[in-house]
C-alpha cells in the first residue's frame, strides 16, 4: 500500500524520466544514423490489371521520379536492391473510357517517408482492340534497264492482318508496298515493308502487323535481239618521258546493243571496242567521248558514244644539287663574315620533267645573319626555289657556322656556339 502511494506521488517524475530516455536514444540514434532525403530519377512504372481486350492509345512514362526521406542505413539497402522501390499504375477494373489515375508507390525497406512522386497521375484513354485485313498493294517505280521486261509481280503473302486500337484502325483503308525498277537487269526478289495508309495517303503508324514484310518476287528478262556487252578502251601511243599513266575510266561501263538479226547478236564477242584514244606525248588528264566500234546492222540503245576519263600525272623524283653557294643576307653595317662550310648540297624533290631542267641557279641557298651580335653562330639555311613544284628535303650539312667580326681585329675563335 505504502509502495503504491509513493508511485502515484511520482508517476509525473517517473513520466519525465522516460521521455527524456526516449529523447535521449532518439538523438543518440538520429546522430549515428540521420535522415537523408534523395531521389530516385528512373524508377520503372510498371502496368498491371490491363484487361486482353483493351488497348491504351495515350503515352505512359516508362519511369517515375520518386522523393524519399530514410536514415543512411536504409538508403545502404535501397541502393542494395533496386527492386526495393516499385511503381505501378493499377488499370484492374476499367473499361473503355478516359481517366486520371494515381500512380502507386510501393517501399520494401522500413523506416522510408515518401516525399514526392513525379507524375502522381498519368492520363489513360482505353479502347477496345479492333483487327481488320485488307489486300497488299504495290506501285512500280522507274522502269528496267533498256532492252529488260518485267513479268508478273508475285506477292507472299497478298493480304496484312492489322491489330490496334479501334479508333486507328478505323482510319486504315490500304496496305501498299512501294518497288523499285529502275535501272533492273536482274529479277527482284526481296523483302519488302508494309506501309499503312489512310484516306488521304498518309502513313498510319501504331498498329500491329502480321506479317510486318511482303515477299516481292518479280521476274526480269531481257528482250531478243538486246545483249548488255562490257565497254573496253583502245589506247595507242605513249604518256610523255617523265609521265605516268594513273587510270583509265569509261562510263558506262556496260551498253546494251541491240539488233533486229538475234543470231547476230548473240553471236558477239563479250566486249565492244571503241575508237582508238592517243595517249601520245600527253602531259596532263584526259576527259573525252569516244565512239563504239558497231558491227553492221547492230546499234546502241542511249548514246552512241562513251566518256572516258584518263589520269596522267608527272612521275616524282628527287635530286641532289652539289656545292651550292650560300649567299649572307642581312649582314649588318661596319661587320664581316666568315662561313664555314662555303657550300651546301641541297637535296630537292619534284616532278621528274621539271628536274630534268632544273640549273643550280634556279635554288638559292641564303643565311640571313640580320641582328646578330659579333661572335660564332650555327645557323639554319632558308631556300629560294625559282621554279614551281620543286621543294627542298635537306641539305648536307643542315646547318652552317657563322662568325661576325669587326674587320681589323681578330677573328673570333670558334669555340661556343649559339643559335640565331
Amino acid at each position: 500500500m505504502q509502495n503504491m502511494r509513493w508511485f502515484a506521488a511520482n508517476i509525473r517524475t517517473i513520466l519525465l524520466a522516460f521521455v527524456l530516455a526516449v529523447a535521449v536514444w532518439i538523438s543518440a540514434v538520429t546522430s549515428d544514423n540521420p535522415d537523408v532525403v534523395r531521389t530516385l530519377s528512373a524508377v520503372p512504372l510498371e502496368v498491371v490489371g490491363q484487361a486482353p481486350a483493351l488497348i491504351n492509345v495515350k503515352d505512359i512514362p516508362s519511369h517515375v521520379e520518386v522523393t524519399l526521406r530514410a536514415p543512411q542505413s536504409v538508403w545502404e539497402q535501397l541502393n542494395a536492391n533496386e527492386n526495393s522501390v516499385q511503381a505501378t499504375l493499377d488499370l484492374a477494373g476499367y473499361g473503355s473510357g478516359e481517366y486520371s489515375l494515381d500512380i502507386q508507390v510501393r517501399i520494401l525497406v522500413r523506416p522510408v517517408q515518401i516525399v514526392l512522386v513525379n507524375p502522381t497521375t498519368v492520363e489513360v484513354q482505353l479502347e477496345p482492340i479492333a483487327t481488320i485485313t485488307l489486300p497488299i498493294n504495290y506501285s512500280l517505280n522507274g522502269e528496267t534497264a533498256v532492252g529488260y521486261q518485267a513479268g508478273k509481280v508475285l506477292l507472299d503473302p497478298e493480304q496484312v492482318t492489322l491489330s490496334g486500337p479501334a479508333s486507328v484502325i478505323k482510319e486504315a483503308k490500304r496496305a501498299w508496298v512501294p518497288i523499285n525498277l529502275a535501272g533492273a537487269r536482274e529479277s527482284v526478289d526481296q523483302f519488302t515493308g508494309i506501309q499503312i495508309l489512310d484516306a488521304k495517303n498518309s502513313p498510319i503508324r501504331d498498329l500491329t502487323l502480321a506479317p510486318e514484310t511482303v515477299h516481292v518476287i518479280i521476274p526480269v528478262i531481257q528482250q531478243g535481239g538486246f545483249r548488255d556487252m562490257a565497254v573496253k578502251v583502245v589506247v595507242q601511243g605513249q604518256v610523255a618521258n617523265g609521265y605516268r599513266l594513273e587510270n583509265i575510266s569509261v562510263f558506262p561501263l556496260v551498253v546494251t546493243i541491240l539488233s533486229s538479226d538475234i543470231e547476230l547478236v548473240n553471236s558477239l564477242p563479250g566486249v565492244l571496242e571503241t575508237e582508238p584514244l592517243d595517249l601520245k606525248d600527253a602531259k596532263e588528264n584526259i576527259s573525252t567521248r569516244l565512239n563504239l566500234k558497231l558491227p553492221d546492222n547492230v546499234t546502241v540503245a542511249g548514246s552512241q558514244t562513251v566518256l572516258v576519263q584518263v589520269g596522267v600525272s608527272a612521275i616524282q623524283t628527287s635530286l641532289t644539287l652539289l656545292s651550292q653557294p650560300i649567299n649572307i643576307i642581312g649582314l649588318p653595317a661596319g661587320l664581316a663574315a666568315q662561313i664555314s662550310p662555303q657550300t651546301l648540297d641541297v637535296i630537292v624533290s619534284g616532278p621528274l620533267p621539271v628536274l630534268d631542267t632544273l640549273t643550280p641557279q634556279d635554288v638559292i641557298v641564303n643565311i640571313n645573319v640580320s641582328g646578330l651580335e659579333p661572335g660564332v653562330h650555327q645557323l639554319t639555311p632558308k631556300y629560294q626555289i625559282l621554279v614551281s613544284n620543286v621543294l627542298v628535303e635537306s641539305s648536307l650539312p643542315g646547318t652552317v657556322e657563322v662568325i661576325l667580326f669587326i674587320p681589323d681585329t681578330p677573328t673570333p675563335t670558334p669555340t661556343a656556339t649559339r643559335g640565331p
